[in-house]
């Protein structure tokens, strides 16, 4: 009998609380990991578009878009996610994702 993985846990204890933010962002990190991009991206935009945004969410998602080289999907993320944190009163997320922004380079697109 094989233990079942990490996402697999996540996965099943999401059945029962799918609407949990922390849990849904702990699979999207997992997923991230096993190099499923897609899945992860779209967990992650499911929570950037709660009723309450998950701030976090924002973050991991500039993160990975950058990896994938769609850097101007992660701009928009980054610039969407330090308006959540505003306001939200996360100054401290704000000024991560607006560090990551900085690095990225200046474009209009």
């Amino acid at each position: 009998m094989t233990a079942k993985s990490r996402r697999e846990k996540l996965e099943a204890m999401l059945v029962s609380d799918p609407s949990d933010q922390m849990l849904r962002y702990m699979l999207a990190m997992e997923l991230d990991k096993e190099g499923q991009s897609d899945r992860s991206l779209e967990y992650m935009r499911g929570l950037m578009s709660d009723t309450s945004p998950y701030v976090p969410a924002f973050l991991m998602a500039g993160q990975q878009l950058t990896r994938l080289g769609q850097i101007d999907d992660a701009r928009s993320c980054y610039r969407a996610g330090i308006q959540q944190a505003r306001s939200q009163g996360n100054d401290h997320a704000a000024g991560e994702m607006a560090q990551f922004l900085s690095d990225l380079g200046s474009s209009q697109g």
